[in-house]
């Protein structure tokens, strides 16, 4: 279940998000998920598209610092509380999680997470019944 994301160094300039917009929308290729970290001088955008490995090579060929991270989707309910109970799970098998995002679509929250290791993250998830969202479908949202 693990699904591929982009990550892209931007500097914290005016049009740079644009270009990678740009450059993605130009190819056919859809932006289903992101979240930009910064600090003052640059930012890093993750993001799930829906062809990674084209958009790897045309962001590149455009310029950018752009690298592949595996990830894992899940779908979670969206009320209170549900996230904290899955986190338990991984907190206490030793997983910690480098960084999450997600977007909430209406009784679902779709989250993206990092974990330290992917391979323990991804079974405990099974085992505990948690919905995963297959790459392929996560690509297409």
């Amino acid at each position: 279940m693990l699904a591929k994301q982009l990550s892209i160094f931007l500097e914290n300039k005016s049009g740079r998000l644009t270009q990678v917009a740009e450059v993605l929308g130009q190819a056919g290729i859809n932006l289903s998920a992101m979240s930009i970290a910064d600090n003052s001088d640059f930012g890093i955008l993750r993001c799930i598209v829906s062809d990674p490995d084209t958009a790897h090579k045309l962001l590149k060929d455009a310029g950018f610092t752009v690298k592949i991270t595996d990830v894992i989707g899940m779908t979670v309910p969206n009320t209170p509380g549900s996230l904290a109970v899955i986190l338990k799970h991984l907190s206490d098998n030793g997983i910690f999680i480098e960084y999450l995002y997600s977007f909430a679509n209406g009784d679902g929250a779709n989250v993206i997470i990092r974990p330290n290791d992917l391979q323990a993250c991804e079974r405990i998830l099974q085992d505990k019944k948690v919905d995963l969202i297959a790459a392929s479908d996560l690509y297409k949202l």
